[in-house]
């Protein structure tokens, strides 16, 4: 006996309304996502300011300089050794500007970062 073939019949007008069906819905997913992006902030909450927020924010600027600090999916960069003996500088100003009026850990910690970040403009440098 001979096998029957089966064949599915598609009506031509039952496939122009399932792709019409089918592109309301992208089109609304769409739109969905968008709103969802516009609503959510672009960053999470930021921290509260403090001596040590403002310390790390001039260390990851010279980390940047020197090219120890990537951004990932951008290409390497030379270092710029001006810009970060500028944050450098910064960071001693306000180690000298603060003076007698720190705690202790913040004096070390100010002492110890400029102390680092020294170290690693050296090894960059050198």
């Amino acid at each position: 006996m001979a096998e029957e073939e089966k064949k599915i019949i598609i009506d031509e007008d039952w496939k122009k309304e399932a792709q019409k069906e089918k592109e309301v819905l992208a089109a609304q997913e769409e739109s969905e996502k968008k709103k969802e992006k516009a609503s959510r902030p672009r960053h999470g909450p930021l921290p509260k300011g403090n001596f040590a927020a403002l310390v790390s924010m001039l260390v990851t600027q010279t980390l940047f300089a020197l090219g120890l600090l990537e951004i990932e999916g951008q290409e390497k960069r030379e270092p710029d050794l001006h810009l970060a003996k500028y944050n450098i500088e910064m960071l001693e100003t306000l180690q000298e500007k603060t003076k007698g009026n720190l705690t202790k850990e913040e004096e070390k910690l100010l002492e110890n970062t400029i102390h680092e970040i020294r170290m690693g403009y050296v090894k960059v440098a050198g």
